[in-house]
C-alpha cells in the first residue's frame, strides 16, 4: 500500500508541470523581494520628500493614547498599532507585481500557438451555401440533392 502511494507520488513529482510550478514559485518569490524594496527603497522615498519629508512605513497609530517616537518603539513597548504606513507600502507592493504578472500573462498569451483546427465536420451546400454535415444526402434548407 504505502509502496504504490510513494510511486504515484514519484510520478506526480517528476511531471513537468509541477518542476515548472516549483520554478515559477522561486522565480515569483525573489521577484517580490525586489518588487518591496524597488517600492520600499526607490520609490517611496521621493514621493514622500515630495509629500514634505514623510517616511510612509513609520507611520502608525497608536491605539492605546500614548505618544510614542517611532513604530518600533512603539512595538518594543507591546503598544497595540495600526501600521497603516507599512499596508501602504505593500498595497503599492502588491499593485505592481499584479500589473507585472498581468503584462507577461498577456504577452505569453499572445505568443502560444493557436489549437490546431480538427477536422472538418461540414461542407457547404452547392446550390445554397448552408453549412450541412459532410454524410448529408440532401441540404436541410433548400431540400436539393448532394452528390459526391
Amino acid at each position: 500500500m504505502f509502496g504504490g502511494m510513494l510511486k504515484e507520488f514519484k510520478d506526480f513529482a517528476v511531471k513537468g508541470n509541477v518542476v515548472d510550478l516549483a520554478v515559477g514559485v522561486i522565480i515569483g518569490a525573489a521577484f517580490g523581494k525586489i518588487v518591496s524594496s524597488a517600492v520600499s527603497d526607490l520609490l517611496m522615498p521621493p514621493i514622500g520628500m515630495i509629500a514634505g519629508k514623510i517616511d510612509f512605513s513609520s507611520l502608525f497609530i497608536s491605539l492605546n493614547g500614548e505618544s510614542y517616537e517611532s513604530l518600533t518603539k512603539a512595538k518594543a513597548a507591546g503598544a497595540p498599532v495600526i501600521a497603516y504606513g507599512l499596508f501602504l507600502n505593500n498595497t503599492i507592493d502588491f499593485l505592481i507585481v499584479a500589473f507585472v504578472i498581468f503584462m507577461v500573462v498577456k504577452q505569453l498569451n499572445r505568443l502560444k500557438k493557436p489549437p490546431p483546427a480538427g477536422p472538418a465536420t461540414t461542407k457547404d451546400c452547392p446550390r445554397c451555401a448552408t453549412a450541412i454535415p459532410l454524410k448529408a444526402t440532401r441540404c436541410p434548407h433548400c431540400t436539393s440533392e448532394i452528390t459526391a
